[in-house]
Order: C-alpha cells, then structure tokens, then sequence
C-alpha cells in the first residue's frame, strides 16, 4: 500500500493538472491533500516508486474516481470500493512484485502469489 497509493494519487494529479487544464491548489483541495503533494507529483518526485501511467486496465478506473470527485456527488463508500478495485487491478498485473522484491529480498516473486490469490 505505501506505493500503491501514492501513485494512484499521483496518476490523478496528474491527470487532473495536464487533461483537466486544473491548477495544482485546486487539485490539491479535490484531493484533499496539500498542493506541495501536488508540486511533488506533478514533479514525479513523490508517487512514482510503481509506474502506473501506461497500465491500461487503470485508467477507466482513474477516469471514474475524476468524475466522481469533480461532480462532487460521490459516496464516500462508493469511492472507497472504486478505489479498492483500483489496487487490485494494480496487483493483478504484477507490477507490485518488482517493488517488493526490492524491498524484502527474501521474497521470491517467482513463488509469490500474493496479488493474484487477493480477492477483489
């Protein structure tokens, strides 16, 4: 999660300053973080120890968390399961096992099915 999460957050901002045409202090405040947050991942300097800009399975999944948020009509359960099937879908394509191969050297990615057993 301490990677996930963050490049999730990042990918919005992102998204959100470049497709949106938003400046970072009002991205900041939809996503309920500090525009500095912003400035860092606007800056790939915060968010990006996975790389989730070209993961296609994530992107619609992205798209709907911006619309929820910019019409501001959203549950804040409904979010919450969006978002939780966001990182599944991340874990499911595997891109977490490099990082957590880096991480913890004693596992081994090649025996670990962590991510892929985790239900949805």
């Amino acid at each position: 999660m301490k990677s996930v999460v963050p490049a999730v957050k990042a990918l919005m901002a992102q998204q959100l300053v470049q497709q949106r045409g938003l400046k970072q202090d009002q991205v900041a405040e939809i996503l309920g973080i500090s525009q500095s947050a912003v400035s860092k991942y606007s800056k790939k300097v915060r968010g990006y120890v996975i790389e989730l800009d070209g993961v296609e399975v994530v992107q619609p999944l992205i798209a709907k968390m911006i619309t929820m948020l910019m019409n501001g009509e959203h549950q804040r359960a409904a979010f919450l399961q969006l978002f939780c099937q966001t990182c599944a879908a991340i874990r499911q394509t595997g891109i977490v096992c490099q990082f957590c191969s880096k991480s913890e050297p004693k596992i081994r990615i090649t025996e670990c099915t962590f991510c892929f057993e985790t239900k949805r």
